[in-house]
């Protein structure tokens, strides 16, 4: 089968202040490249932009190591509650679940509502949604997580946040945050989609929420499509997946959206990152955090941005 279009991936497992006590880096890199690698094949199978990015954060969402799904981080309460969003940037369609529990893949939920015409639910209407859909009740719930949050409870929730990737080491020096998991695809018919699954900030008040079901967070257009990380809070005041997409879409180049939309985040001390993708193959990232957790396929080999450090350089591109 001959391709219409090379497609391009993109994904990201969060953003923080250091890579120590992540398991190693190359314990990282394989956890990324594993899911680059069998989603983008899927994408040359003839598998939908929505279709993989969906698969993409499946994966990353069942990996203990990432902050999404099995691994999410507890809230002040020792809940956890999970949100998640999907964009089909040819249909120009967004769906999202916000603070859902007791599910193992958020995404699937999110991925169900593309076809409903309530398409953004909370954490009830998400609760009942699993039910009409019988899917089984989950914990996700890990004994990493569990201790870090008894460690904050004794230190009176000191922490604003908890570590974005679960390892040993983290419970103790809990010195790497902003968790979320996100993936960007252009499939071989030139479509683009997006989808953005998060723990939240760990330690948070009750009913905080995320960008990650947002399209702060999470946007795509038949032009661009942005996936975000870093804090949430930072994220929405810029609007910053939107803020990307619509400078692509009103004709700006990829590569200029990204270091302009990064410049006025800088400027203004926002914490942060994303991955993109345009139309015509670019692939973008950025980050003003320390670090980004970040994969990619380029149509011919697979990359990432895991040795990226520093945020004097705002943004790279490929």
């Amino acid at each position: 089968m001959e391709l219409q279009v090379q497609p391009k991936l993109i994904i990201h497992g969060g953003a923080g202040s250091s890579l120590h006590g992540k398991g190693g880096l190359e314990a990282v890199r394989r956890s990324l490249h594993t899911v680059v690698e069998e989603v983008y094949s899927l994408l040359l199978s003839g598998t939908t932009a929505s279709e993989a990015v969906v698969q993409g954060c499946y994966m990353l969402e069942n990996d203990p190591r990432f902050n999404a799904g099995t691994g999410s981080v507890l809230q002040s309460d020792g809940q956890i509650r999970m949100s998640a969003s999907l964009m089909d940037g040819a249909l120009g369609r967004f769906s999202g679940v916000i603070n859902v529990s007791r599910v193992k893949n958020p995404i699937e939920l999110a991925q169900f509502l593309q076809t409903s015409p309530d398409r953004v639910l909370s954490d009830y209407g998400s609760a009942e949604l699993a039910r009409e859909l019988q899917l089984p009740t989950y914990n996700a719930l890990t004994e990493l997580r569990l201790q870090e949050w008894i460690q904050e409870r004794h230190d009176n929730f000191k922490s604003t946040m908890a570590s974005v990737v679960a390892e040993p080491e983290l419970a103790e020096t809990s010195n790497a945050r902003r968790g979320t998991i996100g993936v960007v695809a252009l499939d071989t018919n030139g479509k683009l989609a997006a989808a953005t699954s998060t723990g939240g900030k760990g330690f948070e008040r009750i009913g905080r929420v995320s960008d990650s079901a947002m399209p702060a967070g999470n946007y795509a257009t038949e032009y661009a499509a942005v996936s975000c990380t870093g804090i949430g809070e930072d994220i929405i005041d810029e609007c910053l997946a939107a803020r990307i997409v619509v400078r692509v879409t009103d004709g700006m180049f990829l590569k200029d959206a990204m270091q302009r939309s990064f410049t006025e985040a800088h400027h203004n001390k926002r914490d942060l990152g994303a991955i993109a993708l345009d139309a015509n193959g670019a692939i973008a990232w950025g980050k003003t955090s320390e670090i980004l957790l970040a994969a990619y396929h380029d149509g011919e080999q697979i990359g990432d941005t895991l040795e990226w450090t520093g945020n004097d350089e705002l943004t790279s591109y490929c």
